[in-house]
């Protein structure tokens, strides 16, 4: 018994060992990494001479206000043909809105209505959803109405042990998505079966070590996709080799709250509740630039959601204090603040987006309510 016992304090020993060594390690390779940086995207940009976009209050107009949901709005999704947008509440409701007249085409009462997360299938006829009850439940749009008018179910996908914080389906896939969750994996779904194809994090060491809250695919490389945890870190991961994260990108000092691919698909940017956006390269794993606005008062409200616009050049980052920044990816300087303007949310941005066209950008509010706003005046899509 005591031989048994002296081992595994001596296994315990040395699993410390080993950690501290890991852990010491990880800090070299972290200041080796800072000593290659010798400059941010910004402090290049200037160098070469670059001026900040020019962007003012009409440049970007509130041209619609959606108003139905009841409860605060959680999240928002476009379709891939630009003018529909589904939308998920804490109302217990997903309302499918057209967003060139403001009407509601769908209202469907969810089978649980603590909702986190909503996603338009590619081919825009189903919608997806999930939250606390651990299970993303897929709607087909062209479905039959039950008695009470309420569209059915058409496949749960159970699995996660915790929330669904996100989903997005696969590009040009209605057979496909994956989703994020509070039990610190990312799950990719056969749709067609309801079942598990690969299960990304987990027992792996590789994975979030926190509830992971947000997904973005690669618009380049489908099979790519990166996620953010309240781990602080950013993961890349490759659906073909679900056992390890291909990358972890570390410089977050809260919990990552929104991820989305650059345009190019070479690089992605981050929300945190930090209170910065930053933007990291997947190939060399470095971070390119950190977006954020000193406050006063110290106090700095933390990002909720991200969004490029078509050539990446503008950043739009949504906050829990109401502001809607702009920022110049290129020079790091906020053009525009969206809280400020005529029309805008007086309530926290929960969620934002960018139509698929990229002519209007699309805000989600605890007020209830969602906003479009279109590039407008001069202004061509950037």
């Amino acid at each position: 018994m005591e031989n048994k016992m002296s081992s595994v304090a001596e296994l315990k020993e040395r699993h410390m060992a080993a950690t501290e060594t890991v852990n010491a390690l990880g800090d070299k390779l972290k200041q080796k990494r800072l000593l290659l940086l010798d400059t941010d995207v910004a402090g290049y940009a200037r160098s070469q001479g670059k001026t900040p976009v020019t962007f003012g209050p009409t440049d970007l107009v509130c041209c619609r206000t959606l108003q139905g949901h009841t409860g605060k709005v959680y999240s928002l999704d476009w379709t891939p043909e630009k003018n529909r947008i589904v939308s998920a509440s804490q109302d217990g409701r997903l309302i499918v809105w057209n967003a060139l007249t403001s009407q509601k085409t769908h209202a469907i009462k969810l089978p649980c209505a603590w909702v986190m997360t909503c996603a338009f299938s590619p081919s825009g006829q189903s919608v997806a959803c999930g939250g606390l009850d651990s299970v993303c439940s897929i709607f087909n749009l062209n479905s039959q109405t039950d008695r009470d008018g309420n569209l059915p179910v058409t496949r749960m996908l159970s699995g996660h042990k915790g929330y669904v914080s996100s989903c997005q389906y696969v590009p040009d896939e209605d057979s496909h998505l994956v989703t994020s969750s509070g039990d610190q994996t990312c799950v990719l779904w056969d749709i067609t079966t309801g079942l598990r194809t690969s299960v990304f994090g987990g027992e792996f060491q590789s994975g979030h070590t926190a509830d992971v809250l947000s997904i973005s695919i690669n618009g380049s490389n489908s099979k790519m996709f990166v996620s953010g945890s309240c781990d602080s870190t950013a993961r890349l991961w490759d659906m073909r080799v679900a056992s390890r994260a291909v990358r972890t990108f570390h410089g977050h000092e809260g919990d990552v709250n929104s991820v989305k691919f650059f345009p190019d698909g070479n690089r992605f940017g981050t929300g945190s509740a930090d209170g910065t956006c930053r933007l990291f390269d997947i190939r060399t794993g470095h971070q390119l630039q950190v977006y954020y606005q000193p406050h006063g008062d110290n106090d700095v409200p933390p990002v909720t959601s991200i969004a490029f616009s078509i050539s990446g050049r503008l950043l739009f980052a949504g906050y829990t204090n109401g502001d809607c920044y702009v920022w110049d990816t290129l020079l790091a300087t906020m053009v525009l603040n969206l809280g400020f303007v005529h029309d805008s949310h007086d309530n926290r941005i929960s969620c934002l987006g960018l139509s698929a066209d990229g002519s209007a950008l699309c805000t989600g509010s605890w007020d209830t309510n969602l906003k479009i706003w279109a590039f407008g005046g001069h202004r061509r899509v950037i």
